[in-house]
């Protein structure tokens, strides 16, 4: 893009934005990982935002496909065959957030209030079969935010997936350290220094969210099952003290919810990512939720955000 002066204008860091808009309801859809930049609803932010000019902090918005969270050492076995997927946490020597963090993607269909966006996941070391991820973001009528994702398998053999989305939330300028997150969910996975689960534990003490615990109590970084759902749909919230609230809603394709609660967000003394998940962290390795696609097979996960404001 080039100015009037002459000069060269940045192109965004993370490729077209698609900006959707309905009644007070205004959301921005990167091409990078299919991410979401910027959700705010009657003026008030709902989603941690980063500049156009930067990648999305802490993998914040970006979805994830065919896996989601850690898979140890980035190591499986198919077939009795090793898998070994590129090293993408150095520091804690695992496959991290899926193979299309550094992807963009194109869209196939867009409108004032809607955009699907997909991409390729190609044969590659680690992940031998090809496969879609397709994202469709939408406002509804009343504003809320809902989101699909799709992996289409195109190989001739079974697929192994497990698919996540990782929005960071907040409510407007409301101090992060007074907001209070719930998860209604009767089991937690302990992890491993590593962040590998080690075993699924009934939820006691400060892994009980069930009635809500204040972000400002210690920072977190733990995944949720046996979700409480009603009419198979789930809800978790993010409140203030003053009755506002923003929440992540899914259906029963989501098994498992993840919380990190961190102060390593920039800009944001706490920020909180509430994380919906058809699997946990090394599906691959403990079958823990991975499901498997026929050839030429597909399967959604149907998530979303809301708000009382």
């Amino acid at each position: 893009m080039t100015t009037l002066s002459g000069e060269r204008s940045a192109a965004p860091a993370t490729g077209p934005q698609y900006t959707l808009q309905r009644g007070g309801s205004r959301a921005v859809v990167v091409s990078l990982a299919a991410g979401l930049r910027e959700y705010v609803r009657d003026g008030v932010e709902l989603v941690e935002s980063y500049g156009v000019g930067s990648i999305a902090p802490g993998a914040s918005g970006i979805t994830l496909a065919p896996f989601a969270n850690r898979i140890a050492d980035g190591r499986w076995m198919l077939d009795g065959d090793p898998q070994q997927l590129d090293i993408t946490e150095v520091a804690m020597h695992n496959a991290i957030h899926g193979l299309l963090r550094n992807t963009g993607y194109t869209a196939l269909e867009s409108s004032s209030s809607h955009v699907v966006l997909e991409a390729p996941i190609h044969p590659q070391h680690g992940y031998p079969f090809l496969a879609r991820h397709r994202v469709h973001y939408e406002l509804t009528e009343t504003g809320a935010l809902r989101v699909r994702q799709t992996l289409i398998n195109d190989s001739s053999r079974l697929a192994p997936f497990v698919l996540g989305a990782h929005p960071y939330f907040r409510l407007g300028s409301a101090a992060p350290q007074t907001l209070s997150v719930t998860v209604k969910a009767a089991t937690y996975l302990a992890s491993d220094e590593r962040m590998i689960p080690t075993q699924a534990l009934p939820v006691d003490g400060r892994h009980d969210l069930r009635e809500g615990r204040l972000l400002g109590e210690g920072e977190m970084d733990t995944a949720f099952t046996d979700l409480l759902t009603d009419n198979g749909e789930a809800q978790h919230t993010l409140s203030a003290p003053d009755g506002r609230s923003v929440s992540l809603w899914h259906d029963g394709s989501v098994s498992h919810v993840h919380v990190f609660i961190t102060s390593a967000f920039p800009g944001r003394p706490l920020a909180v990512a509430m994380e919906p998940m058809t699997g946990p962290a090394n599906a691959f390795n403990s079958g823990d939720g991975l499901r498997w696609l026929e050839p030429g097979a597909e399967f959604s996960m149907n998530w979303g955000i809301d708000a009382v404001l």
